[in-house]
């Protein structure tokens, strides 16, 4: 299933940038009508190599990324939605499922069979087809090698020295009746019935010119081009319309080359006739050989070939190169772009398969991506396989010293410290910072550092990481300063570290969350001064800054699991209902208590998050909106543990209803 779900994205991939390769094709012949046939061809023979190159390209060209409307548009950050529950139901217990569950739980013929199926019908049909051409090339070697020189090959060495041909053209005969056809890519073989010899020699020499003109346009080759760019994308309707232009295109630029050494247009378009009626075209053989008429598409040759305005001019080397290059501009722009969208934030339904198609394309964002998802949901395990092989596309890429490779590093340090893996977590960002250098994208995985070392109550080396975050990115002078007093507070150098504090707050946007942590500690700080007063305004500061009073009296859960129901009753948007009249209040059953995040702990900072939710039907808590948030990460926290709490569900008129809630989560220090 795993190499299925690669080629299948890779297909996918090139199936649609090849549409868009042949419309633009299509485009570009409409506005050439009134240039010459060979011209229209060349474009066609230009789309057809960009269509065979474009898988090759997907896999080999670095990405150039675009962002779609989903990645553009704002999304609601204090809004945490739970998706631990899929599957749930009030009435069975849920237990925390640990990280990779999902996937182990899923079935052995999941979502992925439909991808199977699809490519097995594309890879079936595209079999088949190739299968054809492969026989009409044996058949046709066959037929070369039982037929015999034709008695005009002189008359053909001097019509190929009027082409300019300056390579050996064999002249042979094949079967009565037979269409004239060229065949051969580096030994070209041109194919007359043995009934020809009692053409008329006006007859044969235009059907030779005809054929001579398809080897001096190098039309064989083409055809193979054309037709494999047919096989790979058979099921694709626009495919099967540009196979019938560049045939059409390809038989009048050679009637036009005819036209121009001389023959007159009435005579050659009754030769022309005379043979579309009298032989009988192969259609097998036509996979592989170039035929002189084909019978569907006479009457639109005749009326160009009769039209004395039309534009005969042949493509030079000059419009060939302009064509190779058509082709490049064609294909490489389409296979590079790889677009940010929604889709690519979605969990994958194989994360092996994931890593690989993401290395096939050397594409490290394929992976970081859901691996947000994972973290977000707490599924740890399945984001650090992501981003160990994000990690090493990165190396690949740039370099085991390159700053991409630091960034990368300093993703696995964000996840570590998601999971509260502190020493795990400063050994990336250790090795992040030294690979980042002196760039302001160092500045985070630094002053983590410097939490650790406080933590650790490393002072000295703490204040050079804080000191170093901040002189290299200026966003980072606040939070860096607010640590610094706390060191100086730890060293019991109060005048310190109120002077930190103070500057701190300076240079804070006052409306922050940044602004509010400093303040909490400051008056923390002040507290353990005895100012009580100065301490009590500083936290009413901050409070406010919170937003620390609902708007609304809703239901709250304290820390007891007691709940304050709200005075009146009132159906919320949604669906969602407030308890009276009616509606019974939820229940707490069972809880997880919130970690401490190890900057809380070296702060020494506590207090309580306000969280607006969502009691489900299924007893467990949805829609989780922080109204009173905490800094240094334990909001987030109290989310998470909330997320996994069980309740027995609110009622109405007896039935289990979604209610809302006010749930207080408290940080205390013991």
């Amino acid at each position: 299933m795993v190499i299925e779900s690669v080629w299948f994205a890779i297909g996918v991939s090139a199936a649609v940038k090849s549409t868009l390769v042949l419309a633009v094709a299509r485009l570009m012949t409409s506005a050439l009508r009134g240039r010459s046939a060979a011209l229209r061809h060349l474009v066609w023979t230009a789309a057809a190599v960009a269509v065979l190159a474009l898988p090759f390209f997907v896999v080999s060209l670095p990405a150039l990324r675009i962002p779609s409307l989903g990645t553009v548009a704002p999304g609601v950050a204090a809004l945490f939605e739970t998706t631990a529950t899929a599957g749930a139901d009030a009435a069975t217990p849920r237990t925390p499922v640990p990280s990779g569950a999902a996937n182990a739980q899923r079935p052995a013929h999941g979502p992925l069979d439909w991808r199977l199926l699809l490519l097995s019908l594309w890879a079936a049909g595209a079999a088949a087809a190739f299968a054809q051409m492969l026989f009409a090339f044996a058949a046709m070697s066959r037929v070369r090698r039982a037929a015999r020189s034709s008695p005009d090959r002189t008359l053909a060495a001097e019509l190929a020295t009027q082409l300019g041909i300056s390579r050996v053209v064999r002249i042979l005969e094949t079967s009565e009746g037979s269409m004239p056809m060229t065949f051969g890519v580096l030994r070209p073989a041109i194919f007359l019935p043995r009934d020809a010899a009692g053409w008329t020699e006006e007859r044969r020499r235009v059907v030779l010119l005809h054929e001579l003109a398809h080897v001096r346009r190098g039309d064989v080759a083409t055809h193979l081009i054309a037709r494999l760019a047919l096989i790979l994308n058979w099921c694709n309707p626009l495919a099967w319309v540009a196979w019938r232009e560049f045939l059409k295109e390809r038989e009048r630029a050679t009637d036009d080359l005819v036209l121009g050494c001389g023959a007159r247009a009435s005579e050659y378009a009754g030769h022309l006739l005379e043979v579309a009626r009298g032989m009988q075209p192969s259609p097998g053989l036509a996979w592989a050989a170039v035929a002189m008429a084909r019978r569907s598409q006479l009457e639109g040759r005749l009326v160009a070939i009769l039209d004395s305005k039309v534009n005969r001019k042949a493509a030079g080397r000059a419009s060939a190169w302009a064509a190779v290059l058509v082709a490049i501009a064609l294909a490489a722009p389409f296979a590079a772009v790889r677009a940010q969208d929604p889709a690519s934030t979605a969990l994958p339904a194989d994360i092996d398969a994931t890593i690989r198609a993401a290395d096939a394309q050397k594409n490290h964002e394929m992976l970081e991506k859901p691996a947000e998802v994972f973290e977000s949901r707490r599924q740890y395990d399945n984001a650090k396989k992501l981003l160990d092989a994000a990690v090493t596309i990165r190396e690949q890429e740039s370099g085991s010293q390159s700053v991409a490779y630091g960034v990368g590093l300093m993703k696995l340090g964000d996840l570590e410290k998601k999971r509260n893996r502190p020493e795990e977590a400063a050994a990336f960002y250790s090795k992040a910072a030294a690979l980042v250098g002196d760039r302001p994208e160092a500045a985070p995985a630094l002053m983590y550092l410097g939490e650790h070392m406080l933590f650790n109550m490393n002072y000295l080396q703490a204040i050079e990481y804080f000191q170093k975050a901040k002189n290299l990115d200026p966003a980072q002078a606040g939070p860096a300063q607010m640590w610094m007093a706390v060191v100086r507070e730890h060293e019991q150098n109060s005048a310190g570290a109120e002077s930190l504090f103070r500057s701190a707050l300076a240079v804070e946007d006052a409306n922050s969350a940044d602004a509010a942590t400093t303040m909490e500690l400051y008056a923390f700080f002040l507290k353990d001064q005895g100012r009580g007063d100065e301490a009590a305004q500083m936290s009413a500061r901050a409070a406010a800054l919170r937003g620390a009073t609902p708007r609304e009296q809703l239901p709250v859960f304290r820390s007891g699991g007691r709940l304050t129901p709200a005075s009146e009753t009132q159906q919320l948007p949604g669906n969602v209902y407030r308890i009276g009249n009616g509606v019974t209040p939820p229940k707490l059953l069972s809880k997880v208590e919130p970690e401490y995040t190890e900057e809380a702990r070296a702060a020494k900072y506590q207090g309580t998050a306000a969280l607006s939710v969502e009691i489900r039907p299924d007893g467990f808590a949805d829609n989780i909106r922080v109204i009173k948030g905490l800094g240094l990460g334990l909001d987030q926290n109290a989310v998470n543990a909330v997320l996994q709490w069980q309740f027995q569900p609110g009622t109405k008129d007896g039935a289990p209803v979604p209610v809302q809630a006010t749930i207080e989560v408290n940080f205390r220090l013991q």
